[in-house]
C-alpha cells in the first residue's frame, strides 16, 4: 500500500551533493565517513507536515516502503543562490564578539548562518545563502516501516518539536502532556496540529518540581 500524507514513517537516510559530499545522515558509517557531529538513529516523521526537506517529503508521498534514490535540483533542495544574500560587514563587528573571521569560516548571526568569503582590510564579505544553496543533491532513503502505534507517533512528534521525551497520557480523545511551567504557552501553540494529526484535544499539565532531599 502506498504511503499517504500524515502517515508516520521510520527512515534511514544520507544526503549528498552531486559530487558525493555527505552533508546529512542518520547512518553511522556515513556520519563517521563525513566527520559529521550527528546522532546515528532512525528518524520518524509525518509525511507532508514540514518535518523533513520538502523535496524529499513530497517525493515519498505515494511511494512504497523500501529504498529510494531521490535526485533534487537546487531549487527543490536548498534553493537557488541569491546575490542579495552577499553582505559586507565591518571587521569590528566580529572583534566585538572576540571572533576572528577568515575565508571559509561559518558564523551564526542571530540564528542565520553565514560563510565568510573574503577578508580585506577592515571589511568582511559574508554569504547568508544556505551553505548548500545552488547545489543539486541526492538523498538515499530507506523506509523501514510505517508507524501504526499512536503512542510511538506522539513520542516522535514531541521529540521533533521540543527535543524532549515528554510524559503524556491518552484518555477519551484527550492527550494530556506534562510540561514545565515556562513551556506551557509554547507547547499550547501546537494544539491545532495535535488535533489535525492525531484527532486528540491537547491538555497541558504543569510538571511538578522534584523535591530536594
Amino acid at each position: 500500500m502506498s504511503l499517504q500524507k500524515k502517515d508516520f514513517i521510520e527512515i534511514e537516510f544520507t544526503g549528498k551533493t552531486k559530487d558525493g559530499e555527505i552533508f546529512d545522515s542518520n547512518i553511522k558509517k556515513d556520519i563517521e565517513k563525513a566527520g559529521l557531529k550527528l546522532e546515528a538513529k532512525p528518524f520518524i516523521f509525518a509525511l507532508g507536515e514540514g518535518m523533513f526537506l520538502s523535496g524529499v517529503d513530497e517525493y515519498l508521498i505515494g511511494k512504497e516502503i523500501g529504498e529510494h534514490k531521490i535526485e533534487l535540483e537546487s531549487k527543490k533542495a536548498f534553493g537557488l543562490r541569491d546575490p542579495k544574500q552577499l553582505q559586507m560587514i565591518p571587521i569590528k563587528v566580529f572583534k566585538q564578539h572576540n571572533l576572528m573571521p577568515y575565508a571559509g569560516a561559518v558564523f551564526n548571526f542571530d540564528n542565520r548562518m553565514a560563510k565568510v568569503l573574503t577578508v580585506s582590510g577592515g571589511r568582511v564579505m559574508v554569504d547568508f545563502n544556505h551553505l548548500l544553496a545552488g547545489k543539486d543533491v541526492v538523498y538515499n532513503v530507506k523506509i523501514s516501516r510505517k508507524i501504526e502505534d499512536l503512542n510511538e507517533k506522539i513520542k516522535a512528534f514531541n521529540d521533533f518539536l521540543f527535543k524532549q521525551d515528554l510524559k503524556f497520557d491518552i484518555k477519551d480523545k484527550t492527550l494530556t502532556v506534562e510540561v514545565e511551567k515556562p513551556f506551557v504557552q509554547f507547547v499550547n501553540l501546537f494544539k491545532d496540529k495535535y488535533k489535525d494529526l492525531f484527532g486528540l484535544e491537547l491538555k497541558l499539565e504543569e510538571k511538578k518540581k522534584e523535591s530536594k532531599k
